[in-house]
């Protein structure tokens, strides 16, 4: 097992900084601030950054097939053209379906493109402790929403799936495990659940993963500082260390890790300690591991 430290690659100060993509084609980033209610776009080669303010928070998004993003803010699916709107710091979107709007207590949480052109997310539970309301949903073009047999969940994360789309991971956060389970992306069936890790930290919460083209999970850890790869048997790779303890989500590009993180309820003692939270960071790795992007088929 090797370990090594990041450093900081956007200073985005986010509340809550979360569901972090690379996107090959336009080569940038986004990832949300779902507090805020506001996406970012950062492009490294030049170094500019840019914001969009939503209605709702954002919880997860997407690259579609046809450019556009697909965006999760609380209670609905949207999709929106982001590259031909900035210049605006508002978006305009189309929205594909709601999402619980007859519950009060949830919102959508983590999500991630499937490998078949479809979105798998989560619902949360903001009634806190161990309240769990929040439930696994697949969207499609053609068949919509459609609920998962998953267990109900208070936090659901670390959405991803293997290079065969056959594969899919997940977990409820207070748990402090990650799950992984057989899934047909085409019946949005899921079958033969068990425990892929444990999380061995004190303190430490699983979640936002991404696979790897090694087939290896890397999972952000919040409350530790790190994130964590995981080799295709559960065993521990290498660590790379972040100086900002919530770390919330990761995405790959070539031979470069990034990783999102958030301030939310830091004090001001944590914050004077780790005053980079809420920034997005980068590690550059010995090798290029990124598999490339899955993207979702949008009507």
């Amino acid at each position: 097992m090797t370990e090594a430290l990041a450093s900081l690659a956007v200073d985005s100060r986010c509340v809550l900084g979360e569901s972090i993509l690379w996107c090959e084609r336009r080569e940038v980033l986004y990832w949300a601030d779902i507090l805020s209610a506001k996406l970012w776009r950062h492009d490294p080669a030049s170094g500019r950054s840019h914001t969009w303010s939503l209605p709702e928070s954002l919880g997860c998004l997407a690259l579609a097939e046809d450019g556009r993003l697909l965006l999760g803010l609380a209670k609905g699916l949207y999709a929106s053209d982001v590259e031909s709107q900035l210049e605006a710091h508002e978006l305009t979107l189309h929205r594909l379906a709601e999402v619980e709007a007859g519950v009060p207590h949830t919102r959508m949480n983590d999500g991630r493109a499937d490998r078949e052109g479809g979105f798998v997310f989560g619902t949360k539970d903001e009634r806190g402790g161990t309240h769990r309301g929040g439930r696994f949903y697949q969207y499609t073009a053609l068949h919509g929403l459609r609920e998962l047999a998953l267990p109900h969940a208070a936090i659901p994360n670390s959405i991803c799936f293997d290079a065969s789309g056959k594969r899919m991971y997940f977990c409820d956060s207070v748990e402090l495990r990650i799950r992984q389970c057989r899934y047909d992306a085409g019946t949005a069936t899921v079958s033969d659940i068990e425990t892929f890790i444990d999380i061995d930290l004190p303190g430490a919460e699983p979640d936002g993963s991404v696979v790897d083209r090694e087939g290896a999970l890397w999972n952000a850890q919040w409350g530790a500082g790190r994130v964590v790869r995981y080799r295709p048997d559960g065993s521990i790779d290498r660590i790379v260390h972040v100086p900002a303890p919530q770390t919330s989500c990761c995405t790959l590009r070539g031979d470069t890790l990034y990783v999102s993180s958030a301030r939310v309820d830091l004090d001001a003692e944590a914050l004077a300690a780790h005053p980079l939270s809420g920034g997005v960071f980068a590690h550059r790795l010995d090798r290029a591991l990124a598999r490339g992007e899955d993207r979702v088929r949008l009507p």
